[in-house]
């Protein structure tokens, strides 16, 4: 695994928090709305990707980032102290479930975990992050829609299956779904992920799809999505 990552305008140290940074994570952070967003949360930052990239698209907004995980926590901690948006960023150590700030965002960013009891395989922080268990689903969104303006906008990145189940979930907690970009890692590959974007206020739904790679490389929508961030992608 590698133990760093360099992107166009920051740089991720991945330490011992057994956290690498994923093409989930750039996608969700370059897909993300957030356009004129003052204030964003990330719920479950990790090593701060998600946090980083928001920083780098909306220089105007704060950040407020909340992990659980203390060896995460310290990564995230000198990731941010390393980059040229450490005065935008706030880290809190807490669980999500508990954490009560004195105001609401228009825009939540989540990698949520998701595998099931009957899944986990892996040790340490790095299968807390993937493990429903540490964070069940309709916890998360009821949290979720606490912490919302009433026009904010909350964005995911999931598996199919769990994608799915996800946005019914939400449906129940009286979310919309008002954005869905479903992922393929090629043309002919079936749909790997989805993108999940919701909201309480009735925004116009928008479905597409998204293609990774072609017979020559890289997508151009992909490219076009991720060139602000990746080096060597323009």
């Amino acid at each position: 695994m590698n133990k760093s990552f360099t992107f166009k305008q920051f740089h991720i140290d991945i330490g011992q928090c057994g956290m690498p940074v994923s093409t989930d994570g750039v996608l969700l952070g370059a897909w993300a709305t957030i356009n004129n967003s003052l204030s964003i949360l990330d719920i479950g930052c990790g090593t701060g990707l998600l946090s980083l990239m928001c920083a780098q698209r909306e220089p105007l907004s704060q950040i407020d980032a909340v992990e659980l995980m203390p060896m995460a926590v310290e990564v995230a901690q000198a990731n941010f102290q390393n980059s040229k948006w450490a005065k935008q960023i706030t880290l809190f150590h807490q669980d999500i479930l508990s954490f009560t700030p004195q105001k609401t965002y228009d825009a939540i960013i989540c990698n949520p975990p998701y595998f099931n009891n009957g899944e986990q395989s892996q040790k340490g922080e790095r299968s807390v992050a993937r493990h429903t268990d540490a964070l069940p689903f309709f916890d998360l969104l009821t949290q979720c829609k606490k912490l919302l303006t009433s026009e904010g906008r909350a964005s995911f990145i999931l598996p199919l299956i769990e994608g799915e189940q996800f946005i019914e979930i939400a449906k129940n907690c009286d979310f919309k779904l008002t954005k869905l970009t479903k992922i393929k890692t090629t043309e002919k590959k079936s749909v790997s992920r989805l993108l999940i974007e919701l909201s309480v206020f009735p925004y116009d739904y928008q479905e597409n799809t998204l293609i990774i790679h072609n017979q020559d490389g890289y997508s151009d929508a992909f490219i076009n999505l991720t060139k602000c961030f990746y080096l060597n992608m323009d």
